[in-house]
């Protein structure tokens, strides 16, 4: 009776501990979108800034997957929303800057990371999986942005001349890279999995 009650509290010890971690992870990487946010170069043609956040985005949904990619995007918007620093700093910040002309790529970020994630945990974790995932992303990132501009400027012109033309060699490298980092991250984990078997 004794050993069962502490083989529960053991258990539940266990599971307190786990959850605790993944809340842990989530919440750094919301942190880690947040720093990439900081990253920022506004252009004088646009006011869509050239920002590494996106890189931000599309690594934590390879690395973490499709839940708490989306669940860290998540609360990267909900503390955006509440007014912390999260945004780039370019931006007015809080709720303004989710309606702003960067509304749409910020509200398709967790879209974004779900998507990258879902591709990644299918199969092999390799680069070309990746890479793919971190392209299929980039696709959901930019049709939520530029529809958005469309709206704000009644214009699907003038949404791909601020929203587009200027970033996709950006953006390329920054899919290149994040599957790069993701593939080899997982890589490494395998390596160490193998190991400890």
């Amino acid at each position: 009776m004794e050993k069962a009650a502490v083989q529960t509290l053991s258990s539940q010890h266990t599971r307190g501990l786990e959850a605790a971690r993944q809340v842990a992870i989530v919440v750094g990487a919301s942190l880690f979108v947040a720093l990439c946010a900081r990253i920022t170069i506004p252009l004088p043609f646009t006011p869509v800034p050239l920002t590494v956040q996106n890189f931000g985005v599309l690594l934590v949904g390879l690395l973490l997957g499709s839940k708490r990619g989306f669940a860290a995007l998540v609360l990267y918007l909900a503390e955006g929303a509440m007014g912390m620093p999260v945004f780039n700093p370019t931006g007015v910040g809080g709720m303004a800057q989710l309606f702003g002309a960067t509304g749409g790529f910020l509200l398709a970020y967790p879209f974004v990371a779900w998507l990258a994630g879902f591709v990644m945990e299918r199969g092999r974790k390799s680069f070309a999986r990746a890479a793919m995932g971190g392209l299929l992303g980039e696709v959901v990132l930019f049709v939520g942005g530029l529809a958005w501009l469309s709206v704000l400027t009644h214009s699907v012109t003038q949404a791909f001349r601020w929203g587009l033309y200027w970033f996709v060699f950006a953006e390329v490298i920054k899919v290149m890279m994040a599957a790069g980092i993701a593939a080899g991250w997982q890589r490494r984990r395998g390596d160490r999995e193998q190991a400890q078997q």
